[in-house]
């Protein structure tokens, strides 16, 4: 009975995953993706509702950008914090 029983949840804990139910889909760290803040990183202009999106999805992965030293002074500019300023995204601690 106890062997049947964990089967079950063994079972169920695999079709809630495979499924997605109440499972955050996991982000795909593509550093790509940050290309609708390019004009807000290069200039003054402020970023964009699709800019604001990226950044959000990303979020996880900022700390991996700056690992790059491609990507670090872009992440470390003063617009790069304005940018997160204005979508509302903390400046990672990494």
């Amino acid at each position: 009975m106890k062997k049947r029983l964990c089967l079950m949840v063994a079972v169920m804990t695999m079709v809630a995953l495979l499924t997605g139910d109440g499972v955050a889909e996991a982000v795909k760290c593509d550093p790509m993706e940050m290309r609708a803040c390019l004009p807000a990183i290069k200039s003054s202009e402020p970023p964009t509702a699709e800019c604001c999106d990226k950044v959000k999805k990303q979020e996880g992965c900022l700390c991996e950008y700056l690992k790059s030293p491609i990507l670090k002074p872009y992440l470390e500019s003063p617009n790069a914090k304005k940018i997160a300023s204005s979508c509302g995204v903390p400046i990672p601690t990494c």
